[in-house]
Order: structure tokens, then sequence, then C-alpha cells
């Protein structure tokens, strides 16, 4: 899906394109490729001069070029979205790609996005851009503000993080935790756990694309004070992040502590049932000797003797253990 926005009023307006011809019709500020076709491909390289490199959304990249610039004058970040599914929360590779000095081209000044699957980030500045007249100025403020709103959106799955975690704490520490609610609850913290190393390697992710951006020398002075706010926010995430891994370490450490008290009080039972029945075992294998002089032998109530003697023996340490409370 090929997508062009242009500035109409100051509000950011979509087309969509599905021929060549039509891209002379506009003059975009952003263009946004989503799964793009080779026919795409093609119709950006000859009508904007921008040769999109194979390897732009390839995720095994060496680091060090995800960001660099050409000496043609395009700048290259390779940048990770979050995605907060419910089922797979995942990253989602972008690559930019924006011409800034190159005045023979028609593709100065745009923005180019290329992605395999719709990134909510997108949509979310989309809305804002068609809503909000003087939000976005150039291409490089559509950068910007994706990284923003980036930001927020890693913002708001905390947030969620933080009331998932809530819900499984009221769980684990109500006192009674069966074994099936701790295994649903070490689910959900997993799950959660899982989901705030994304968002944390997500928010390092953009710190060093907004960094790479003020590094290069690109914005303006407000552009560059609206990057280090954006640091800044991302600072504030860092943070939260940290104070939630102890969070999830402390629900974690809790409830497996209760998984052991109950597997504790089973243990517990089969302890207390092998010493009670130690004396009536031992009553058992003395009158089950083989020795000819054994005064009971000949009695005739040696058998009823010897079973309530062996159900007495059992029976007195259960009330012992059972009066100091080793039962419950």
């Amino acid at each position: 899906m090929l997508n062009i926005f242009t500035l109409a009023n100051g509000r950011l307006v979509q087309e969509e394109i599905e021929a060549l011809e039509e891209l002379s019709r506009f003059q975009p500020i952003w263009v946004d490729l989503e799964s793009p076709t080779l026919e795409e491909k093609r119709w950006i390289k000859q009508y904007y001069g921008l040769s999109i490199p194979e390897d732009a959304m390839d995720e095994d990249i060496e680091e060090s070029a995800r960001f660099y610039e050409e000496d043609n004058g395009e700048l290259h970040i390779r940048s990770d979205f979050l995605i907060d599914d419910d089922e797979a929360p995942r990253a989602v590779r972008v690559a930019f790609i924006l011409n800034q000095h190159n005045t023979d081209l028609r593709s100065r000044g745009v923005l180019f996005s290329i992605h395999d699957e719709d990134v909510p980030v997108f949509r979310l500045l989309r809305m804002r851009a068609r809503r909000a007249p003087g939000l976005i100025e150039d291409a490089k403020e559509v950068m910007l503000k994706l990284f923003d709103a980036d930001a927020e959106y890693s913002a708001d799955s905390l947030e969620n993080i933080y009331d998932e975690l809530e819900a499984a704490s009221k769980k684990v520490l109500s006192g009674n935790v069966s074994d099936e609610l701790a295994g649903e609850v070490l689910g959900a913290i997993a799950r959660q756990e899982d989901l705030n190393g994304r968002i944390r390697r997500n928010v390092m992710d953009t710190r060093r694309a907004v960094s790479f951006m003020m590094r290069s020398k690109m914005l303006n002075a407000e552009q560059f004070e609206e990057a280090r706010q954006i640091l800044r926010d991302i600072e504030s995430l860092d943070n939260h992040t940290a104070f939630l891994f102890d969070k999830i370490n402390f629900l974690m450490d809790a409830t497996v502590g209760f998984i052991n008290i109950n597997q504790n009080k089973t243990i517990k039972i089969f302890s207390v049932a092998s010493v009670a029945l130690l004396p009536p075992t031992l009553i058992a294998s003395i009158y089950g000797m083989n020795f000819k002089f054994m005064p009971e032998l000949d009695w005739a109530m040696g058998y009823p003797y010897a079973i309530v003697l062996m159900a007495a023996s059992a029976l007195v340490p259960m009330w012992y253990f059972r009066r100091r409370g080793w039962l419950k």
C-alpha cells in the first residue's frame, strides 16, 4: 500500500496512490509504504529517484548500520515501533529515508517510511494531524512527531501493565492462593514481564533514533528542543519500566512462595502420617517376632490387646500434633 501525505491549511491530508501518474498531482511531505510491492518501489524510484534498500526492514541488520547519512544527503534511520497486541505483542521495524540536500531529485524534503504492517503510532499521528492545524510543518516534524507518539504509546502500555499487575497483586495477596490460581497469576505476570521488556527495548531504540537526529544537525532550534523533551519523556519511561520490573519480581516471588507453602502442607501431612504410624509399626514388629517364649501368644485377649495398643499408639501422636496445631 502506497500512501502520500500533503499539507493543506496546516492539516495532514492522506491520499492513496494506485498508479504512477497520480504521484505528479501531489507535493507530499511524507510518503508511507506499507508492505510495498515491487511495482510501488519502482514508482518511487522512477518518480522520486529514490532507491529503497533491499534490507530496509531486515531484523538482523548491524546496529551500526541502522542510523547513517549517505554522501548524497540521504538520511537513513531504522527504528522499531511497538504493537501492544493482547495475543502477540511485538515490535515492527520501520525504515525512514529523508533527502535533505539533493535539489535535483523530487524526493528532497520528503520523508519516506517503509514497514511490513500497520503501526498504531502511525494511525495516531494521522488522526492528530488531521484534527490539529499546524501540528506538522515539514518532513522532519513528521519523524519527530512519530517518535513522540511512540513514547506516548509506550507510556499507555506501561499504564496497562501496571493495571494488570495490580489485579494480579490483589489475587496473590488475598491469602487464599490455590495452585490453580497461582498458575494463572504466574502466566499473567510472565506476559506482563515480556511486554515490559519489549517496551524498554523500544524506548531505548527510540532514544537512539532521536539522539541521532540531534547529532546530525538536521533540526532547527524549536525541533531540537522538542527532541530534548522526547528524550526526557523516555528517561521517565525507563525509570517506570525499572519500577515495574521490581514489582514483577516481587509478585513472582510471592506467588512462588505460596506455591511452596501449598507443597509444604502436602508434605507435612505425609510426614505427620509417617510419624504417627511409627509406634504401631514398632508394636507389630515386636509381636511378629518368632520367639518361643512370648507370654501374649498364649493369652486369649492377646490379639485384641495388640490391636488396641497399636490404635492407641497411633491416636496419641495424632492428638498431640493436632493440639500443637501442626495439622492445620
